[in-house]
């Protein structure tokens, strides 16, 4: 689900045009468009289609960066991590969610037993 305009983050703000994006991770501007078409990274676009990076889309890219560079990953290998990763973050975010619904549903069902639990 998108957040809302004015809860989205200074990271998630597209603010880079390719040229300063590219140069922020050391990479030449064809890498980044090349990244975009095997769909590794997603830029905005403004009005005029001209690509905007935010400051995730940058760690995202030094990510990919770090994976291709240190770790000897090609670039499908990267892919796999990253959807992984994206995978992970949901389910963690999924499982904190239900975690509330079920600690909520409990404090509705189970009301506190005056005495049990505490040292009165």
């Amino acid at each position: 689900m998108r957040k809302p305009r004015y809860e989205t983050s200074y990271e998630d703000e597209p603010c880079y045009v390719i040229s300063v994006a590219a140069r922020m991770v050391g990479m030449h501007a064809q890498s980044l468009r090349n990244y975009e078409r095997i769909g590794l990274i997603r830029p905005s676009r403004s009005q005029g289609r001209v690509r905007l990076y935010s400051q995730s889309d940058i760690e995202r890219l030094r990510n990919i960066q770090r994976m291709v560079q240190d770790l000897g990953v090609n670039l499908a290998g990267v892919e796999v991590i990253m959807n992984m990763r994206e995978t992970m973050a949901r389910m963690e975010r999924e499982m904190d969610r239900l975690r509330e619904e079920l600690q909520a549903y409990r404090d509705r069902m189970l009301p506190a037993v005056p005495g049990r639990g505490s040292r009165e």
